[in-house]
């Protein structure tokens, strides 16, 4: 086969043979095997586009529904916020087992011994408030090299659940720094809102396009139809051409039975037979 030519084997078969016939069939079968590799890539396209047109949809809601969350999270901190007369945020941080005026040295350390001794068992456990949002610690299980590893973790939950930390959750050692956790997780809720946003934002643009993709039809599908329709009617014509028209086989019949019929009458009367009539 000649690579380059780009030519089938059934093509080159026509060709050898001299039919004409045998050629267009070779090459309208070629364009419709084309076109149907066309017509199934676009199937499976669309139906790709379906599935994560429902993936991207439902991430849509669930994303739009976070940001609702953290939004009313953020204007329920800006309305119960306190300030100092210096102007700094006030830190009122209420641990449970504490008096509500424990300073900032008692708060740090409550919280260091939270992080050496709490166990959890992988449940959030409620440890106080800070501006009307839950603090929780949870303890959280690892094996390392055969040893189990225990590390508690701090968050603040908020709207609908959601929990937010300060250094993935990790408490420090210093009383000031410790105190300050909860607080620092809070401040951070604008930058969560905004990647929220941007996330939205990327979805919407690649709705419509998904959305497109699943609505379309394929724009050739009457060209295919055409080249059906013309392969049947050369693929007709290449069998009327190779089978014998049954209408001809008894008028030929009828030729020979009328040569046998001569012959016979000639020897009848060459030998003076005499027979009844209408028998030979």
């Amino acid at each position: 086969m000649d690579e380059k030519s780009g030519m089938n084997f059934s093509e080159y078969v026509a060709i050898l043979s001299g039919n004409t016939d045998l050629l267009d069939k070779a090459k309208l079968e070629k364009q419709i095997a084309g076109l149907e590799s066309e017509k199934q890539a676009f199937n499976r396209s669309k139906f790709s586009a379906k599935y994560k047109l429902q993936d991207f949809t439902e991430l849509l809601d669930s994303t739009q529904s976070r940001l609702n969350r953290m939004s009313l999270d953020w204007e329920n901190l800006q309305q119960r916020i306190q300030k100092r007369s210096d102007g700094t945020i006030a830190n009122p941080v209420q641990l449970d087992g504490l008096p509500p005026n424990a300073d900032i040295k008692q708060i740090g350390a409550k919280l260091n011994q939270l992080a050496d001794k709490a166990r959890t068992g992988g449940q959030y456990e409620e440890i106080g408030t800070l501006y009307g949002f839950t603090l929780l610690v949870k303890t959280e299980m690892s094996e390392k090299e055969g040893v189990d590893i225990r590390v508690n973790r701090f968050l603040v939950q908020g709207e609908g659940n959601i929990k937010y930390t300060f250094n993935n959750g990790l408490m420090a050692k210093d009383p000031e720094t410790a105190s300050m956790n909860f607080l620092r997780a809070l401040e951070k809720l604008p930058g969560y809102v905004k990647q929220e946003q941007e996330k939205i934002a990327e979805l919407q643009k690649d709705l419509p396009v998904l959305q497109e993709v699943v609505n379309g039809t394929w724009s050739k599908e009457n060209r295919l139809s055409e080249l059906k329709t013309e392969l049947a009617a050369v693929e007709r014509k290449i069998q009327l051409s190779i089978t014998p028209d049954p209408k001809e086989e008894p008028a030929e019949q009828t030729e020979k039975q009328k040569e046998t019929s001569n012959i016979s009458e000639s020897i009848v009367r060459t030998k003076g037979i005499h027979l009844p009539r209408g028998v030979l």
